[in-house]
């Protein structure tokens, strides 16, 4: 393996971690201690909106929608119809189970959705609608009874197509806000937005950051960071196809990584030539280059196999695979968000619009889990039934002495009663039964 590109080092994205942390940690607890007051600064000073009520009325996203063309009403529900059909797929292949596992012993789970959710929905720099598709649709999908939003104001007002997606989603509040104070006001609670049970949704630095603070008072679906994309290719491809993939998800921020694994010397140089080339026309160059320059990276490998062992060592939340066996890849990868298997696809695919969810595991967390998806809005919840007398007997037998083994007197005396009372035992109080 070798670097011909390589980003920031591992200390200074350390730095800029802990000035994050601090950030949120000192916003939220203003949040949780002057509630709406101190959310209502936090949004004229991030993002010049000053209201008396963040939550859009009625009318208001009514007017939003009258700003769309019917076109892209129908591109939303579209896109929307992809995410909604797949999710389905996926909740229709959770079942509740109940099994007699033993005689006279039933045991089982109920799938049973979260009551209510929060979802982000990031929009300070592009309006990024898709997120809205992703959470309310899928949550809709679960079961999720109030799903509530936050968005932050585009040019200093809602923007139309988020709000437009949100309601057409299913959204049952939708407020306009952004960054730290939406996510802090939707799991802490204000005078005007209930508190909810879980938070969900990708967003940028500070916004990741206050979701993992808030683990614990609520549920998260992941740690979602700045967007990262790497690039599996070999010589099947050229380099413009893979430069334009890379810039793709590096216009998403100027921290977002977006790196090229390559079996290919003259692959990978082709393709740093023509990001340079690239950069000089694309519309978003000045985000995408900075990106490029600090979080890039070009690395070479001696085969396949080489290939797979540093990708699941990247662990991307982006894999696009493109090369003359996509599928080694799928068969052999272990750790990423999502793949992308061969040049006919790609990442702004399943960003937009193919119907796989794009809230997805960044820095490294795709070791542990995988995206958003159906079953992130579900509990599984499980729950057990004795039917008959000696079934109660038996178990409690088995249960009475592994209590007693564990010094728990007052457990063993749960499952001695039963002995005694189902199984005509007389076991002395507080030992195990023989």
């Amino acid at each position: 393996m070798r670097y011909l590109k390589q980003g920031k080092q591992a200390e200074a994205i350390a730095d800029e971690d802990n000035r994050v942390r601090a950030t949120v940690e000192s916003a939220l607890a203003d949040i949780a201690s002057r509630g709406q007051a101190a959310v209502r600064e936090m949004s004229v000073k991030f993002d010049g909106l000053d209201r008396d009520d963040y939550r859009l009325s009625d009318s208001e996203i009514q007017e939003c929608l009258g700003q769309l063309s019917q076109r892209n009403i129908d591109d939303i529900k579209f896109a929307q119809e992809q995410v909604r059909n797949f999710a389905e797929h996926q909740r229709a292949a959770l079942r509740d189970i109940e099994v007699e596992t033993l005689p006279g012993v039933v045991l089982g789970h109920k799938n049973i959705p979260m009551n209510s959710v929060g979802c982000y929905v990031p929009g300070g720099k592009y309006p990024l609608l898709a997120s809205a598709h992703m959470s309310v649709v899928t949550a809709k999908v679960a079961g999720v009874p109030r799903i509530v939003t936050c968005a932050p104001p585009f040019n200093g007002k809602p923007a139309p197509a988020i709000v437009a997606a949100q309601h057409l989603a299913g959204a049952d509040e939708i407020h306009c806000l952004g960054g730290i104070q939406a996510v802090g006001a939707m799991a802490l609670g204000t005078e005007q937005v209930a508190p909810v049970d879980m938070l969900v949704g990708p967003g940028n630095a500070f916004v990741a950051e206050a979701k993992r603070q808030l683990y614990g008072r609520v549920g998260i679906d992941l740690f979602a960071g700045p967007t990262e994309t790497l690039v599996i290719a070999d010589e099947t491809v050229d380099g413009e196809i893979c430069a334009t993939d890379l810039l793709g998800q590096a216009e998403h921020g100027p921290n977002s990584p977006a790196m090229l694994l390559t079996t290919s010397e003259k692959l990978a140089r082709d393709t740093m030539a023509e990001v340079e080339r690239l950069l000089g026309i694309l519309p978003t160059a000045d985000i995408a280059r900075r990106a490029w320059d600090e979080y890039g990276a070009v690395i070479v490998c001696e085969d396949d196999a080489e290939m797979v062992r540093i990708a699941d060592e990247i662990a991307s939340e982006h894999v696009q695979v493109m090369t003359r066996d996509p599928d080694y890849f799928l068969d052999n990868m272990t750790n990423y968000g999502a793949l992308f298997l061969g040049a006919r696809t790609n990442v702004a695919f399943g960003d937009k619009v193919i119907g796989t969810n794009h809230t997805l595991p960044t820095k490294k967390t795709a070791r542990y889990t995988g995206g958003l998806w159906v079953g992130k809005f579900l509990k599984t919840v499980t729950y057990q039934r004795v039917l008959t007398d000696e079934a109660s007997a038996m178990i409690g037998e088995y249960c009475s002495r592994l209590c007693m083994l564990e010094g728990f007197a007052g457990h063993a005396e749960q499952a001695n009663i039963r002995v005694r009372r189902y199984g005509g035992k007389n076991v002395p109080y507080a030992t195990a039964a023989e």
